[in-house]
């Protein structure tokens, strides 16, 4: 597929660089995850190649509550993953800030747990022994965005579109102790998270999820993730240093400039978010 590959790549740059929809890729024919992937390097050497620095993975398809209900599933019980770079990944400060969704097709929000990667994990690692390999854990909002038209499309079509990856805004990171590390995998799975948008004075609860829609657990997300890549030898293992945004704690929902979203935890010490859009 290399030739229709790249063809395929340089249209979704274009569309993602000039905010123009296409037609899903799998709509013009067969498009299997594999060519997805494909797609999904073609894009990343050509980022690579101008500059941009790869700085972690994305997990997508892993809350099945929603993904399910829309029709979406991916392949023999697999989330899928994408590439993060440093160009749309930031750093809040104190919890806070502002967003421009200038350019964005058809974006929307949805909270996350982001883990960075302290060492990186043996290939048959077991998930007490991944979880020892999380240095802090922060949450997470990423802007999810869209070429295809009323966001229709199949998981493929997804992958190849950078995951539907838009922006990453992290939150304060929290050090992981030995002890925290042990009863991550359930302290995680027992925690909620809301999602609010401003209304007038007030705010409006848009969404609310649990840690245990996310494959169970986020750190079986990230195990999930190391299982995916050890069958794509055409990508590098998981690294030391690197984050991965772990799917979806709740459902996306379209998000508009003008507006404020602010974000709260249960069952974890995590701080919530304050953003706003313009």
């Amino acid at each position: 597929m290399s030739s229709q590959a790249n063809r395929y790549a340089l249209q979704l740059l274009e569309a993602r660089t000039k905010g123009r929809q296409l037609s899903p890729l799998s709509a013009r024919g067969g498009l299997s995850i594999a060519d997805a992937y494909e797609i999904a390097k073609t894009i990343a050497d050509i980022r690579i190649a101008q500059g941009e620095i790869p700085v972690g993975r994305k997990v997508g398809f892993a809350n099945r509550k929603f993904h399910a209900r829309d029709g979406l599933v991916g392949t023999e019980g697999m989330p899928s993953w994408s590439p993060l770079f440093n160009s749309t990944v930031r750093y809040v400060e104190d919890n806070q800030g502002l967003q421009s969704l200038a350019g964005a097709l058809q974006p929307r929000i949805q909270p996350e747990v982001i883990f960075k990667l302290g060492k990186a994990p043996e290939p048959h690692v077991s998930i007490d022994g991944l979880a020892d390999c999380i240095e802090w854990m922060a949450h997470g909002l990423e802007i999810v965005t869209c070429p295809y038209p009323d966001w229709h499309f199949e998981v493929a079509d997804a992958i190849a579109a950078f995951g539907l990856h838009g922006a990453l805004l992290i939150g304060e990171p929290k050090s992981l102790s030995q002890a925290s590390r042990h009863h991550l995998v359930q302290v995680l799975a027992d925690s909620s998270v809301s999602l609010s948008r401003s209304d007038g004075d007030g705010y409006t609860l848009c969404a609310a999820g649990f840690g245990s829609e996310v494959l169970h657990s986020p750190v079986f997300a990230l195990k999930r993730l190391q299982c995916l890549l050890a069958s794509q030898a055409q990508f590098p293992p998981l690294a030391a240093g690197e984050i991965v945004s772990t799917g979806a704690w709740a459902e996306a929902y379209p998000v508009k400039p003008g507006q404020t979203w602010i974000t709260a935890f249960s069952g974890v010490s995590l701080p919530g978010l304050h953003i706003s859009f313009v």
